[in-house]
């Protein structure tokens, strides 16, 4: 058998079908128990556009899988999206894909003529990650740990005493809309100054060019990292406020459920320690209780493919 996920032993026969839906893209995949990515396949995520072309992009990358010899095999379809989700209902309401609302994403799925009679599973994209994290990848040695996802938008999962722990409604550790500034901004979610608009890649890129960053090219948070290393002092500011928004959210995390680890993956994680080390460092002077000095923090291990492998641990899980 492989390694136990979530106290429930997984054996290497199961094939499952996941799909991985954020603001950017919409990852899908082949994965079998011991968590082997068998096949890949993605789209781009129409994210400002109607609710019925959102998912039919989700419907076309269900499609390339379906293409696959190894379809016929999946016994289930797990599904990590953007949130809020609510894995009661099976709808979703992601903050930054703003024509669903309320959506039913797991009925969706369920009437796409490929999904046959297969159950579906519905989870938050960063808890998917954290299963993921904590199954095969960075968070594996620990019992309690917090899995964040920083890119186009910031979210986390939580797992606590060797648990993956969603919470009720599949949201908990929703560490993006933790609101860091009571007079902020406001945030599509509703709230004012929310983490996710600090943090985020969306973030970087914006508080750049605000500073007065002209990008040569690529105007997003990678532009803003490739101007970062080449020494573009506004560019390394926005890094840096970001982490320093990030190591709040952890601190006051680790403060009220008790961490041992913090693993980090998405987009802009990609900027290595162009991001970590300020994010140590910041998180140093935030952390201070005895209890929450000497966090671990740690790159995620599994990459792109956190996602869509989170999404298959959610469904192999289930059956």
């Amino acid at each position: 058998m492989s390694n136990d996920l979530n106290g429930a032993a997984i054996t290497p026969a199961p094939v499952v079908a996941a799909v991985d839906i954020g603001g950017t893209k919409i990852a899908a995949g082949l994965v079998d128990g011991t968590g082997e990515l068998l096949h890949r396949c993605q789209v781009a995520t129409p994210a400002k556009e109607a609710a019925e072309t959102v998912f039919a992009a989700v419907a076309e990358a269900l499609d390339g899988l379906a293409e696959h010899p190894l379809w016929a095999a999946a016994g289930a379809i797990g599904v990590g999206s953007a949130g809020p989700v609510d894995g009661r209902r099976g709808t979703v309401s992601p903050v930054n894909i703003p024509h669903w609302r309320d959506f039913p994403l797991v009925e969706q799925v369920r009437k796409h003529p490929a999904a046959g009679d297969r159950p579906v599973v519905l989870g938050g994209d960063a808890v998917a990650m954290a299963a993921a994290e904590h199954w095969l990848g960075a968070a594996r040695a620990y019992r309690n740990a917090l899995c964040i996802v920083v890119s186009t938008g910031v979210g986390a999962g939580l797992v606590l005493d060797g648990r993956v722990r969603p919470g009720p409604s599949g949201n908990a550790g929703h560490l993006g809309h933790i609101s860091l500034d009571p007079d902020g901004e406001p945030c599509p979610c509703g709230s004012r100054g929310c983490l996710e608009l600090l943090a985020s890649g969306t973030a970087i890129a914006r508080q750049a060019r605000a500073a007065g960053w002209r990008p040569a090219g690529d105007d997003s948070a990678a532009g803003v990292a490739g101007a970062a290393r080449a020494g573009d002092p506004v560019a390394l500011a926005a890094f840096d406020r970001a982490a320093r928004s990030l190591a709040v959210g952890i601190a006051n995390t680790a403060a009220l459920v008790d961490l041992e680890a913090v693993v980090v993956g998405g987009g802009v994680a990609q900027a290595g320690e162009l991001f970590f080390a300020p994010l140590r460092r910041h998180l140093a002077d935030y952390a201070t209780l005895s209890y929450t000095r000497g966090l671990v923090v740690l790159p995620a291990e599994l990459g792109t493919d956190s996602g869509v492998i989170g999404a298959a641990a959610l469904a192999l899980q289930q059956r």
